[in-house]
C-alpha cells in the first residue's frame, strides 16, 4: 500500500539479507545515519529518513529488475534474484535478441525477443503505477494464454501489486465472486467481448478503479458496457509506462520524488483460486519465494537449453503452466502459444522439443495416432500393431534389466534370483531390439514427424493412464510424469530424464520433503505402505486468503502440507528389477474421491477409470457407487467406434447407422470387463450419456479434471434408477 511520508531527499533504504536457500545478498548496502542536533532520525519500516518538508511516495519494486532506475538513487542493487520479475533482466542480458515468445493467433500476431519482452514488462509495470495501482493492492487478471497475459502478470508483480487470476471461460458469477472475495480494485480483461459480457454485472456489484483490455480496441466496447471508470488498452498502459520511465531515467529530481522499497521474497505475488472440483474455490497465496523455488529447481527435470522450443496451450494462470513458463524463460527457450484447436497442426509445424501439458492431451494424441493406424489397409494396420506389441515387450524387458520397475515389498530380492531375472530380461531385449529398431524406422519416424516432441512431454495436473505411458515409451517419445498442487506452487515431484520410472510421479524435487502418513493417526508409514501424502519445503503456500481455518487444516504447525492424495513411496533395493526405483512416489487416487460401498469396502475409482480409458470405445467415464453394493459407471461413448465394434461382432448389420442404447450397454460392459480385468473391483450397471463433460457445461475444471460431485448431482435420478 502506498504511503505518503515527510522525509529528507537524502533518504536511503536497505533491506535485510534474504535468509532462504538462494544465498541472496543485501538489497542495499547499509549506510550510516546522519546524526545532527538539528535533525532527528527515525526508522519507518525499512526506511531511514530525516524530517524535512518534501513529500515522497514509497514505491515497491523488484530490485534487480529495476536496477537501471535504482543505481542512481543511492542504492546498490542485487546481483541475484529475490522476486520472480528479477529473472527478466538476467534473461534479457543473456539471451537478448533470441526469440522469447511467438503468439500467432492473436491480432496482431506477435513475436518478441528477450530484450523486447523485458522492456514490455517494465513499461507495463510502470504504466500500472501511472494509472493508480498501489503496492499490495490486488488486480484481477481475467484472461487466457497469450504473450500479453505474461507481460500483465509479470508487470503486476514487478509493481509490488498482487494479481488474482482466472480464465475468460469462467462464468460471470464465478469471476465476480473471485473479484469480490480477493478485494481486487481493478481489472485486466482478455478482450472487448469478455468485457462486454461481464461489465454490467461488475459495474453494479463492485468498485472498479480502472480496467485494461489486453487485446482489442475500445471502439469494440458496447455503449451499455461503458461504466463510470477509465478503460485503457494494453498499448496505452505500455505507452504511459514507457514515458514515465524515460522521465525517471532522465531526471534525478523525478526519481527523488520516490523512496524505493524492495519487494520481499515472502510477499504474496499472486492469488490463485483452486479450480473447485468440490466445494467453493479457495484463494491460494503464493509468494515470490514459493515460485522462485520452482524456477531454480525444475532444471533437474527439464534440462532445457537456449533455442529449445516449447508449445504452450494450458491456462497460464494455473500454477503448473505458470511455474514452468517462468522456469523455461530463464534458459533462453522459445515459447509458442497455441490452442486446443490448433495443437495438432502446430505440433507438426513447430516441431517442439518439449510439450508441457495435462494427461488428457496425451490421451488425445494417443487416440489420434491409433485412429490413424486403424484407418490404414489391413496389412499396414497388422504390421503397425505387431510392431507396437514388440516394442512394448522390448521396453518392458529393458525396464527390468535397468532396475526401473516398481515394487511395494520391502524385502530385498535374493541375488541369485535377481541375476537370473536380469539375464532373462537382457536376452529378451537382445532378441527384440532389431525388430524395435526396424519399427522406429518404418512406423515411429512418421509419428515423430507429425508431433515433434523430440526431447520430452511433461505431464502433470492429473493421473496419466498406464496404457498411454507405455505407448509413448514404446514409440520413443519420453513422457515425464509429475505431481503437485496449486498449494505447493505446484511441483512436488517429477520423473527424472535418467530415472523415468513408469507408474510413478518420480522423486521429490530439491529441497522438498515427502512423507506418507496414516489417515487417522497421522503416524508416518514405512516405504511400500499406502497413506496420505504430505509435503514440506519452500514451495508450500503462505495460506488461503482470508481463510485461516482452511489454512490450519491444510498445513500443520510443523509446515507439512496435507495433499489429500493417497500414495506410497517405493522401498530401496540394492539388487533386482526395482534397484533404481527406490524413493519414487506412487499415487493411488484422492482420499476424498474414495467410494465406500455398502459392504464397507473402499474403492479408488481412478484406477478403474484409467484402465477403462484404454478402450477406444470410451470417450469419458466416471465410476460411481457410493453406499451401493457394487460399482457402476457413467460413460460418454465414442459412437463411431461403438458402431464399428457392433458391426464386427455382427450385433447389427453392415447398413446400420446407429446402435441402440441397450446394445451399446452390452458392448461397453464386455469392453469394461476386458480392460479392467486387472483391477480389484469390477463395474456393474452402466449409464450411457450423450453429452460429453466439458468446461463450458461446468462438469470439467479449467484444467480438465472431472467434477465428480457436479456429475453425480446432474444425473442423480438416472443413478438412482440404475440401482433399483
Amino acid at each position: 500500500m502506498s504511503e505518503m511520508i515527510t522525509m529528507s531527499l537524502k533518504s536511503n533504504l536497505f533491506a535485510t539479507p534474504y535468509s532462504g536457500r538462494y544465498g541472496v545478498s543485501h538489497f542495499w548496502s547499509q549506510q550510516k545515519l546522519v546524526n545532527s542536533k538539528s535533525h532527528r532520525s527515525r526508522r519507518i519500516g525499512r526506511v531511514y529518513c530525516e524530517f524535512k518538508t518534501a513529500e515522497m511516495e514509497i514505491r515497491k519494486c523488484s530490485p534487480f529488475l529495476e536496477s537501471e532506475l535504482l543505481s542512481g538513487n543511492g542504492g546498490f542493487p542485487l546481483t541475484e534474484w529475490r522476486t520472480v520479475p528479477d529473472i527478466w533482466r538476467t534473461s534479457a542480458e543473456k539471451f537478448g535478441d533470441c526469440v522469447a515468445v511467438v503468439d500467432p493467433y492473436h491480432d496482431p500476431p506477435t513475436t518478441m525477443t528477450y530484450k523486447q519482452l523485458y522492456q514490455e514488462i517494465v513499461d507495463f509495470s510502470e504504466g500500472l503505477r501511472v494509472v493508480g495501482l498501489k503496492p499490495n493492492e490486488k488486480i484481477a487478471l481475467f484472461a487466457d494464454n497469450s504473450c500479453r497475459w505474461l507481460v500483465a502478470d509479470q508487470g503486476t508483480m514487478a509493481s509490488g501489486a498482487i494479481n488474482v487470476v482466472r480464465g475468460s471461460r469462467s462464468s460471470v458469477q464465478e469471476l465476480l465472486q473471485l473479484y469480490s472475495h480477493s478485494e481486487s480494485v481493478a481489472l485486466a480483461i482478455d478482450n472487448p467481448e469478455m468485457y462486454n459480457r461481464i461489465s454490467d454485472t461488475f459495474g453494479s456489484h463492485t468498485a472498479i478503479r480502472f480496467a485494461i483490455l489486453l487485446w482489442g480496441e475500445k471502439s469494440s466496447l458496447g455503449r451499455e458496457a461503458v461504466q463510470g471508470y477509465p478503460v485503457y488498452t494494453y498499448k496505452e498502459i505500455i505507452e504511459l509506462g514507457h514515458k514515465s520511465r524515460v522521465d525517471l531515467l532522465d531526471s534525478e529530481d523525478a526519481r527523488k520524488q520516490y523512496s524505493f522499497e524492495a519487494i520481499n521474497s515472502d510477499d504474496v505475488a499472486t492469488i490463485v483460486y483452486t479450480s473447485g472440483t468440490t466445494g467453493n474455490p479457495k484463494g491460494v497465496m503464493l509468494t515470490h519465494k514459493n515460485l522462485l523455488h520452482q524456477i531454480l529447481n525444475l532444471g533437474e527435470i527439464v534440462p532445457a537449453v537456449p533455442g529449445d522450443r516449447f508449445l504452450s496451450m494450458l491456462p497460464p494462470w494455473h500454477a503448473y503452466e505458470r511455474a514452468c513458463e517462468y522456469f523455461i524463460f530463464t534458459h533462453g527457450t522459445e515459447q509458442v502459444y497455441t490452442t486446443v484447436k490448433n495443437l495438432k497442426e502446430d505440433l507438426r509445424r513447430y516441431q517442439p522439443h518439449y510439450l508441457i501439458s495435462v494427461p488428457l492431451v496425451y490421451e488425445t494424441l494417443y487416440s489420434g495416432i491409433l485412429k490413424q493406424i486403424n484407418s490404414n489397409s489391413a496389412a499396414r494396420k497388422f504390421i503397425a500393431l505387431l510392431f507396437l506389441r514388440i516394442s512394448m515387450a522390448y521396453m518392458e524387458a529393458k525396464r527390468i534389466y535397468e532396475g526401473k520397475c516398481l515394487m511395494k515389498d520391502t524385502k530385498q530380492p535374493s541375488y541369485i534370483v535377481s541375476l537370473l531375472d536380469w539375464l532373462w530380461a537382457r536376452t529378451i531385449a537382445a532378441i527384440l531390439w532389431p525388430l524395435h529398431m526396424l519399427a522406429k524406422k518404418i512406423v515411429y519416424s512418421k509419428i515423430h514427424a507429425s508431433i515433434g516432441i523430440s526431447k520430452a512431454g511433461i505431464s502433470g495436473g492429473g493421473s496419466l493412464s498406464s496404457h498411454v505411458d507405455k505407448f509413448f515409451e514404446a514409440i520413443g517419445i519420453k513422457i515425464q510424469n509429475g505431481y503437485g498442487l496449486t498449494e505447493s506452487s505446484p511441483v512436488i515431484s517429477a520423473r527424472h530424464p535418467a530415472c523415468n520410472v513408469l507408474g510413478s510421479v518420480g522423486h521429490p524435487i530439491r529441497y522438498v520433503e515427502v512423507k506418507i502418513v496414516n489417515a487417522e493417526t497421522d503416524e508416518v508409514l514405512p516405504p511400500g505402505s499406502r497413506g496420505i501424502v504430505k509435503a514440506r519445503g519452500p514451495l508450500v503456500m503462505k495460506g488461503y486468503y482470508k481463510n485461516p481455518l482452511a489454512t490450519k487444516q491444510a498445513i500443520d504447525e510443523n509446515g507439512w502440507l496435507n495433499t489429500g492424495d493417497l500414495g506410497w513411496i517405493a522401498p530401496d533395493h540394492s539388487v533386482g528389477r526395482s534397484r533404481k526405483s527406490g524413493g519414487v512416489i506412487v499415487l493411488e487416487g484422492r482420499a476424498k474421491d474414495t467410494i465406500v460401498l455398502s459392504t464397507g469396502e473402499n474403492v479408488e475409482p481412478s484406477e478403474i477409470e484409467e484402465a477403462a480409458m484404454g478402450s477406444s470405445l470410451i470417450q469419458q467415464i466416471v465410476v460411481i457407487g457410493q453406499d451401493q453394493r457394487r460399482l457402476g459407471a457413467i460413460i460418454v461413448p465414442n459412437k463411431e467406434e461403438i458402431l464399428l465394434a457392433a458391426k464386427r461382432s455382427a450385433i447389427v448389420d453392415s447398413e446400420t447407422t446407429e446402435v441402440s442404447k441397450e446394445k451399446a450397454v452390452g458392448i461397453l460392459y464386455e469392453e469394461l470387463r476386458k480392460w479392467t480385468s486387472g483391477c480389484s473391483f469390477q463395474v456393474g450397471p452402466i449409464l450411457i450419456v450423450d453429452e460429453p463433460f466439458t468446461i463450458d457445461s461446468g462438469l470439467l475444471t479449467p484444467t480438465m479434471k472431472i467434477k465428480r460431485d457436479k456429475i453425480a448431482a446432474l444425473y442423480k435420478e438416472q443413478i438412482e434408477n440404475l440401482y433399483k
